[in-house]
């Protein structure tokens, strides 16, 4: 655990301060969290709602932000963060830390924080930046952070949650929001007969933050990836499609496509300001 990023944190059963102990964190009333092998805590105060992503989910999602097709996604939000005023910079649902990472390669000074529920993940987020540590914590549980603590938070195809959001994000600070648009992937939605974007999404997710929440901007980001078969493979498992097609079906499917296939990517990157 990055020993700067601690004072950040907060005891997940209590909400006393954290610090360092016997290579884990433990609080004044002696609640106490192991640090794994791999450099991040367990932040979980009891079981969370769903393990998150496995370790074969995560190394193909590695191997997949690493050859580039969301980059444009890293770089929209290393741009737009670079409004936010120095302080910690949070990713929720950061996965292997990849746009975490960009971000923070974009401003020289903050540190920053991946918080994620995937084990697998977590121990690919712990080594994103030199900058940057990684802690096991469900959002909708509650985020381990101290009141008014974070700068710069991210939210990249993630779940939400408004009001935590807005209880750990400084009365200044910036949040970054990306969801898919309504034509994401749809040659492959349209070819592999996908689940498809709900046209009222955005609806929801401004409904969703309103309370807490005024938007900023909204600014839509397209590329068209070049992919082959296994790009493709990994692609479908990322998304909401992966446990509801029969695998063997949709390999199939997949084998029949045309290589390389040109795929639109389409999101939406929002900016909101928190409400006094």
């Amino acid at each position: 655990m990055l020993a700067e990023v601690v004072p950040y944190l907060r005891c997940p059963v209590c909400g006393a301060d954290l610090a360092p102990a016997g290579g884990g964190l433990v609080c004044a009333r002696g609640h106490s969290f192991n640090q794994a092998r791999q450099g991040y805590v367990d932040l979980t105060a009891g079981p969370v709602r769903h393990p998150g992503d496995g370790a074969e989910m995560v190394a193909a999602r590695a191997a997949f932000l690493a050859a580039g097709h969301y980059g444009f996604i890293s770089a929209g939000l290393a741009a737009a963060g670079q409004e936010a005023g120095p302080g910690l910079v949070v990713d929720v649902g950061a996965g292997t830390g990849a746009h975490l990472g960009a971000v923070l390669d974009a401003r020289p000074d903050p540190l920053g924080l991946a918080v994620d529920v995937s084990r697998y993940a977590l121990r690919r987020a712990a080594r994103s930046h030199p900058r940057a540590a990684a802690v096991r914590a469900d959002a909708w549980a509650g985020l381990p952070l101290r009141d008014g603590s974070v700068r710069l938070l991210l939210d990249v195809f993630a779940p939400r949650h408004g009001a935590e959001f807005a209880r750990v994000l400084c009365a200044d600070g910036l949040l970054l929001v990306v969801t898919p648009e309504p034509d994401h992937l749809v040659e492959l939605v349209t070819a592999l007969d996908l689940l498809r974007v709900d046209p009222s999404k955005e609806d929801r997710l401004a409904a969703g933050l309103s309370p807490w929440f005024a938007i900023v901007s909204s600014t839509p980001l397209r590329r068209s990836l070049s992919l082959d078969h296994a790009a493709i493979s990994v692609l479908v498992g990322m998304g909401p499609s992966a446990g509801h097609a029969d695998p063997e079906e949709l390999a199939a499917r997949v084998a029949e496509l045309p290589v390389p296939m040109e795929v639109t990517a389409s999101v939406r990157l929002s900016r909101y300001a928190r409400l006094a």
